[in-house]
């Protein structure tokens, strides 16, 4: 079917184009990401207080795994969405550090400061305020919890602002929240690590080096470093180190600089392109042409080899990470049963009680202190646009823990059921009210900057 002039159609493209278009402009938004997780949290929710209780409670705990011969491996559901599914998370994660700090707002240190010091502010400050309120409880292990920030709800809450909020304030707080996801998995790496296998951490190191070397050598495919990366996965979990290290670690060493140029491979192109058209004058049969199939295969490896590796994975890779692998960790971590009777016996937990500190005080305390501090001192300038206010907003919005919280949750209280309900009840009910506290924080400011006229000046 002719859709225009060098244009082929199949009968059905045109319909599904048509379908799908609105669909693809829905999930580009800023905001889907926290839309879905949002609604995912509100299903677990609703099922775990439900009739289906029972069924998703079985269901989350069925063991899969693999069996050849006397070698057995087996997770259940609920361990294969934390431990493999989130490997792809941090993967992501690690992909979007590695790129702000070669290129992004990371990549200098007078840049890097001002967030870097804001993240340590909402990781050390949160953890006092935990600490403080559960001291010389059982609870106490769960001091990393409030340390976390989910960046696909904070940045979805911050653009719902829109235009009336600077531009470079949604970059702070990507900046920032990179900076406090990394610090949140050196805390899992070093201190909710239970015991240690030398003999896997050592093949874990040893993949680590094939990795190494597979950038070192210019290999440039992923496949080599899904294989490689797949066994180290095994050997971090193994080993006793959370198996989603591995996802970091792979990100790392994924290469970040294309082979060609651009000059190059613009040249390249016009090389080819003269190619091609001598090749189709001498045989117009495209299907039998081979020189023709062959140029175009070569431009494709050109197209290939001038982009990123680490940036073409992370743009793949993002959608389905953003909208499928976090709302099923959401789906299997949120699920809350909630006796509405004792809700306040629940809230007045300490280990409750310490992530609702650590998240709603802490963090905008930390945050914002840690920034003023840094600007006072006089390291570092507050990104044209932006006030101390805006700063405050933003610290409230790191408030919502969520999914990292809840990860770190999971590896606190693993044997201690009651203790991860409360900290989960604290979890949730934190995180909504920094969303919203948050965002209508931000709403009064930038109105209040709208009366007084866009001349205001910078308040520090």
């Amino acid at each position: 079917m002719s859709a225009g002039k060098g244009i082929y159609n199949a009968p059905w493209e045109k319909s599904f184009d048509r379908i799908l278009t609105p669909l693809e402009e829905f999930i580009h938004r800023q905001t889907t990401s926290g839309v879905l997780l949002m609604i995912c949290a509100v299903v677990a929710l609703v099922i775990a207080n439900g009739p289906l209780h029972t069924r998703y409670e079985h269901l989350l705990h069925t063991e899969i795994g693999l069996s050849m011969g006397n070698f057995a491996f087996s997770l259940s559901i609920h361990h294969w969405i934390n431990e493999l599914l989130m490997a792809a998370f941090f993967f992501i994660m690690g992909l979007e550090l590695k790129r702000e700090l070669l290129v992004g707002e990371l990549s200098s240190p007078k840049q890097a400061l001002l967030p870097i010091m804001a993240a340590i502010g909402g990781m050390v400050i949160p953890a006092l305020f935990y600490v403080a309120v559960t001291a010389n409880t059982s609870g106490i292990s769960g001091w990393g919890i409030p340390m976390a920030t989910d960046i696909a709800f904070a940045i979805g809450a911050l653009s719902l602002l829109g235009a009336r909020i600077p531009k470079n304030l949604i970059t702070f707080l990507i900046a920032l929240a990179i900076v406090d996801d990394l610090g949140a998995v050196a805390v899992i790496a070093v201190f909710y690590t239970e015991s240690i296998d030398l003999f896997a951490l050592a093949c874990a190191g040893g993949f680590t080096v094939l990795l190494i070397a597979l950038n070192m050598g210019g290999i440039r495919r992923p496949l080599p470093y899904a294989a490689i990366g797949a066994l180290l996965w095994i050997a971090m979990l193994a080993s006793g180190i959370h198996a989603t290290i591995a996802g970091i670690v792979v990100a790392f060493v994924i290469p970040i600089r294309p082979k060609f140029e651009p000059e190059h491979f613009i040249n390249r192109v016009k090389d080819t392109t003269v190619q091609m058209k001598k090749a189709i004058t001498d045989n117009a049969d495209i299907i039998h042409n081979t020189r023709f199939r062959a140029l175009v295969a070569s431009l494709d490896d050109g197209v290939r080899l001038v982009q990123a590796p680490a940036q073409r994975l992370e743009h793949s890779l993002h959608l389905p990470v953003a909208y499928l692998v976090i709302p099923i960790f959401a789906l299997a971590n949120a699920g809350i049963p909630v006796d509405f009777d004792s809700f306040g016996q629940y809230v007045q937990h300490p280990i409750a009680l310490g992530v609702l500190a650590g998240l709603l005080l802490g963090k905008p305390l930390g945050i914002a202190g840690f920034t003023w501090i840094t600007v006072k001192m006089g390291w570092a300038e507050l990104p044209d646009g932006m006030n101390m206010k805006h700063v405050l907003g933003v610290g409230l919005l790191g408030g919502i823990g969520f999914t990292m919280s809840i990860f770190i949750a999971d590896l606190g209280f693993t044997n201690s059921p009651e203790d991860l309900l409360m900290a989960k009840t604290g979890i949730l009910l934190a995180s909504a009210l920094a969303g919203f506290g948050g965002f209508f924080w931000l709403m009064l400011q930038t109105r209040q900057s709208a009366v007084n006229g866009p001349d205001e000046k910078r308040t520090q």
